[in-house]
């Protein structure tokens, strides 16, 4: 099994897909975009994308991306998030002035840097942070990233736990080229379909495109929306349902939505997690 994730070796990302696949060999990519490329062209066999933090919310670039790789949801996987402060060896917190890390990390520790009169940088990876700072000769400088990825590149940390909320959590989710076919038809309980639906531009689409689902008793548990095209006016919408997609109910509610949308895209149906 081979599994891709966006940063290098310490990153979150890395952490979450060693969890799940412990066993397999990782792949770490400069971006999300050639993360799921790398499942999409055969190189990897899966790849564990975060989707959300429930702090900082969803991760944009990632509902972009799903629709146009041709890949499949198969699972997802919530992931304890705690961040730690780290530094050249010899450098005092109160000397601090910069901390780099990911954005989506900047924003779930935004708290203690303003407590400590740090700015924030931003960085395609906090592991990557990590290895940067490492490189360099400035005790001014830190970065912001997991317990792994501090040790790994050698660096003194500063302060511990330093996010926000103690309940700090990332959910990812695990992408294929295949979706997987292992569930019972008529079990809508215990898992979730992923999909993405464009509404035509008629009064009361969006109103009538969740009427599908309630006519059919399901439940949504999450909607979001985003545009698309560079535009004002056209809007997708990114849903998840309590259900699985070649249930009976599932089914009848997709035949319901061609009729008030342009564009239906499944992302796939998995089992739930909590």
């Amino acid at each position: 099994m081979k599994v891709a994730f966006q940063g290098v070796l310490g990153a979150y990302s890395h952490l979450a897909a060693s969890q799940i696949y412990p066993n397999a060999e990782y792949i770490g990519c400069e971006t999300f975009a050639k993360v799921l490329k790398s499942v999409a062209d055969g190189v990897a066999d899966r790849a564990v994308v975060p989707i959300e933090n429930s702090k900082a919310g969803r991760v944009t670039d990632i509902h972009f991306l799903l629709p146009r790789t041709g890949l499949y949801v198969v699972g997802e996987y919530y992931l304890p998030i705690h961040h730690q402060l780290w530094g050249l060896s010899g450098t005092e917190l109160e000397n601090v002035t910069k901390a780099y890390s990911h954005p989506q990390a900047l924003a779930q520790c935004a708290g203690f840097l303003n407590n400590h009169n740090i700015k924030p940088f931003s960085a395609i990876d906090t592991a990557l942070s990590c290895k940067q700072i490492s490189e360099m000769n400035d005790t001014s400088i830190a970065a912001i990233a997991s317990e792994k990825a501090g040790r790994l590149y050698g660096l003194q940390k500063l302060a511990e736990n330093i996010e926000d909320s103690s309940k700090n959590t990332t959910r990812f989710l695990i992408m294929s080229r295949q979706m997987e076919e292992k569930h019972p038809v008529n079990d809508n309980e215990n898992f979730k379909t992923s999909l993405i639906f464009r509404t035509k531009n008629i009064p009361s689409a969006l109103f009538k495109a969740l009427a599908c689902f309630a006519n059919e008793n399901l439940n949504l548990i999450k909607i979001e929306s985003y545009l698309v095209d560079e535009g004002f006016v056209m809007a997708q919408f990114y849903v998840e349902v309590e259900a699985y997609a070649k249930s009976n109910e599932f089914k009848r509610a997709q035949q319901q939505l061609v009729n008030v949308c342009d564009d239906i895209h499944i992302l796939g149906s998995y089992q739930a997690r909590t």
